[in-house]
């Protein structure tokens, strides 16, 4: 039997946008009702968390986890876009810099801070958004974000002018804009050459289907989607009997004998099946998301 509702983990190609991952999911799977948590920039690689059917109910707390990402910066010249894509507006001489330099500068970085999104960007301002209003060559101002940078590190690439970071940030963090701060602050200008996710909270590239092996795997008739429960697996997991998942389902408060802490918990039936993302209400528990019952097609 194969999942109508769950996750599938797909390691996006350079040069797709995440919605044209999406409208190729919707053929590879023929279904309507698929989402993504957090979109890449065509010119990047790596992990698109890709919700399908009820479950993407559960997108958000997908894309709330932190992000890991890899890849290069090149110094010396900045672009529009901040990355390879863009056309190159600026240069600056390239100084010497120590690895122990380099990595200094980027720890300077860590933690709380505010960033100022870049023009070249999807983010919707009076109903336009930003990068159409680049296209036009107007530049507004923007309000800056609330970040987190829990991860900096950055080595010395094989490439001469460019250096290899890992970072590990919050969600809505440009990496773009982050690693051409570095570059200034290391006396330079910088832009992207190379960005690849590695982590989406607790799912891994490692574990990502390419498109061609989704393809193939589906064709196969294998059974492609993951439960629903791989998207909440950072919350914990309490087991509910067949009288509280009816309670559930019926938008009723519950409480459970033992004391529970978290923002979230998943409530699983007796099968392992998530029925609801449940949260605190005083000293009980509230459905938040209620997920449909699942069902199942039988594989041909």
């Amino acid at each position: 039997m194969s999942r109508t509702s769950g996750v599938v983990l797909v390691d996006k190609p350079a040069g797709w946008t995440s919605h044209d991952v999406v409208a190729k999911m919707r053929g590879i799977l023929r279904q309507r009702r698929i989402g993504h948590a957090g979109t890449l920039d065509p010119m990047a690689t790596g992990l698109l968390v890709i919700a399908v059917g009820p479950a993407t109910r559960l997108l958000r707390f997908a894309t709330d986890t932190q992000k890991t990402y890899i890849g290069t910066v090149k110094l010396g010249e900045a672009t529009d876009s901040l990355d390879a894509d863009g056309v190159v507006i600026a240069t600056a001489p390239i100084p010497e810099l120590s690895p122990l330099e380099a990595q200094a500068i980027a720890a300077t970085f860590l933690g709380p801070q505010q960033q100022i999104p870049p023009m070249v960007s999807a983010i919707k301002v009076d109903g336009k958004k930003l990068y159409e209003l680049a296209r036009e060559g107007k530049e507004i101002e923007r309000k800056p974000r609330d970040i987190v940078v829990s991860k900096f590190e950055i080595a010395e690439s094989e490439v001469p002018g460019s250096w290899a970071f890992e970072v590990t940030v919050t969600p809505g963090t440009y990496v773009r804009v982050l690693l051409a701060d570095w570059a200034v602050q290391a006396g330079t200008l910088g832009h992207l050459t190379a960005l690849r996710r590695t982590a989406s909270g607790a799912s891994l590239v490692d574990a990502a289907h390419t498109i061609e092996s989704l393809q193939e795997a589906v064709a196969q008739g294998e059974s492609v989607l993951a439960a629903p429960l791989e998207m909440t697996k950072q919350f914990p997991v309490v087991v509910v009997d067949d009288a509280t998942v009816l309670a559930i389902r019926q938008g009723k408060t519950v409480a459970f004998d033992t004391p529970l802490d978290g923002d979230y918990l998943n409530a699983v039936d007796g099968t392992g099946e998530l029925v609801a993302i449940l949260r605190p209400k005083d000293d009980r528990w509230q459905p938040d998301v209620v997920l449909a019952i699942e069902s199942t097609v039988k594989d041909s």
